[in-house]
């Protein structure tokens, strides 16, 4: 991969470098139209950063490793990607943070497949890099408006379920797998029962044989049912949908409207067109869709090679999901705190200005596309519900999974603990109380009058996952004045 031409012309035959074929602009005013990425590029022992990143606008749109004369056959200046800033990542030698612009008609309208596989297409697997993260993008509105966007949204959500000032409660159902039908929906009916505002299948509960979907589906069912007659609230079982084809995910979709669950779930393992196939017809149908992002971090967490979750948070909103996990902060999986605010900002906000603290590189504008409700879930527990709120306020899902289930009182005991954990610091932050300072007494005081949360506390309370994260933001500390 050469980094100059030695005087050749553009259209000279054999090999040249992808900068001198147009794809380094570096004077180019990008329109309101492109869509913008930002990759963070690690090139190769003695190749050119210019000239790699050059390749990566080159490579994921219209280039190829030699000059080929079809190209006088199109507007190609148009149809190029191209490179128009490059700049140094701070404090990681050997890395650059590449600005690519990229024409929209470049990509099908309302295809998340098609704008995958532009972006993110052969280039990852260019040799001449070291290393290639999509770090972030810069969706135009004359794109958004080509997708349907959340099936419904928060605001439709809280209206559906008639909850509002908190935020809504939540378990997965443990063990993940070997429990029979009958003994989940007992799980279900007891955590509902006991305070959540929802239950739900993980990622890898479909249709084994330890317990088929239908059986499944019916005894949560009865147990939700069960739940709402006896608490006069309103609740919610995510029914995996998750299936090897679109056909059984169809029928099962199908089964859990006519059982009158008010919301499913799917894997992102199902790939791109399968959620937006089941966005769609969860918009049609008048139910809530629940992303599980199921294998998102093979390509999400590494910091030098991959995709952003950041990235995947707007390809989300554009499908159609009205829920996603998000990361905790707190919690056992990956995400630091300002990496993690600008997942929830990117899915909740309609419009979300540059903050390259929180890892946000370029302005967002939603345009009115619903918002996405963030799922913080993985190893959190009621003493965290101080910290919880202060992090996410009240537009996000809270699930306790072991921190419900694992309760030495039962799974009952486990729900209300969270419930009332939740309530005494929702009224705490409404009168004005310093949740952080404050958080841990609002608890123990709530704790001398409810038992269930008294032995959270006492089991749970000083349970963290302190790690370094492995996806923090780059941006420079500036003195301000």
């Amino acid at each position: 991969m050469a980094d100059q031409n030695g005087g050749r012309g553009r259209w000279d035959p054999g090999v040249q470098s992808y900068a001198s074929m147009g794809y380094y602009a570096p004077d180019y005013q990008s329109k309101d139209t492109d869509v913008l990425a930002v990759f963070r590029v690690t090139p190769q022992q003695g190749v050119d950063p210019v000239e790699a990143s050059a390749a990566v606008a080159g490579e994921s749109s219209t280039a190829t490793w030699t000059v080929v004369w079809t190209d006088r056959l199109t507007a190609h200046d148009l149809y190029q990607g191209k490179c128009y800033r490059v700049d140094e990542v701070p404090g990681r030698p050997g890395e650059y943070f590449a600005y690519v612009a990229y024409d929209l008609d470049l990509f099908e309208e309302g295809s998340i497949t098609n704008l995958t596989s532009s972006v993110i297409g052969n280039v990852f697997g260019f040799k001449p890099l070291k290393a290639l993260r999509l770090e972030d993008m810069r969706i135009p509105v004359a794109y958004v408006k080509t997708f349907q966007g959340p099936a419904h949204g928060i605001v439709m959500e809280r209206e559906y379920l008639n909850k509002y000032g908190r935020p809504f409660l939540g378990a997965t159902v443990k063990p993940k797998l070997g429990l029979s039908a009958r003994n989940y929906g007992r799980v279900v009916y007891e955590a509902c029962k006991g305070g959540l505002d929802f239950t739900k299948d993980d990622e890898n509960i479909n249709s084994q044989p330890f317990m088929r979907w239908r059986d499944r589906y019916l005894f949560a069912m009865e147990g939700v049912n069960r739940a709402i007659a006896d608490t006069g609230e309103l609740k919610g079982y995510y029914l995996n949908v998750t299936a090897a084809d679109m056909e059984d995910m169809y029928e099962r979709a199908e089964f859990a409207k006519s059982l009158g669950s008010v919301i499913i779930m799917m894997d992102l393992t199902v790939g791109y067109t399968a959620m937006q196939s089941m966005a769609k017809w969860a918009r049609r149908n008048g139910m809530l869709l629940h992303l599980h992002r199921a294998g998102h971090s093979t390509y999400t967490r590494q910091k030098t090679h991959g995709v952003s979750f950041r990235v995947l948070a707007k390809w989300c909103r554009l499908i159609g999901v009205d829920h996603v996990h998000a990361g905790t902060v707190i919690g056992k999986l990956e995400g630091g705190p300002y990496t993690v605010k600008g997942f929830y900002d990117t899915l909740r906000d309609n419009h979300i200005p540059m903050n390259p603290r929180n890892g946000i590189f370029f302005d967002q504008d939603w345009a009115s596309l619903p918002g996405v409700l963030p799922v913080a879930s993985g190893g959190i527990h009621a003493g965290q519900m101080h910290q919880l709120l202060d992090l996410f306020a009240d537009d996000v899902c809270l699930q306790f999974g072991g921190g419900t289930i694992g309760h030495p009182m039962g799974i009952a005991a486990g729900a209300e603990a969270n419930r009332v954990a939740l309530e005494a610091v929702v009224k705490a932050r409404n009168e004005g109380r310093d949740l952080l300072k404050e958080g841990p007494d609002v608890l123990r005081r709530a704790a001398e009058l409810c038992r269930p949360l008294e032995v959270a506390l006492k089991v749970w309370g000083d349970v963290t996952f302190e790690y370094t994260s492995t996806d923090a933001p780059d941006a420079v500390p500036t003195v301000t004045r």
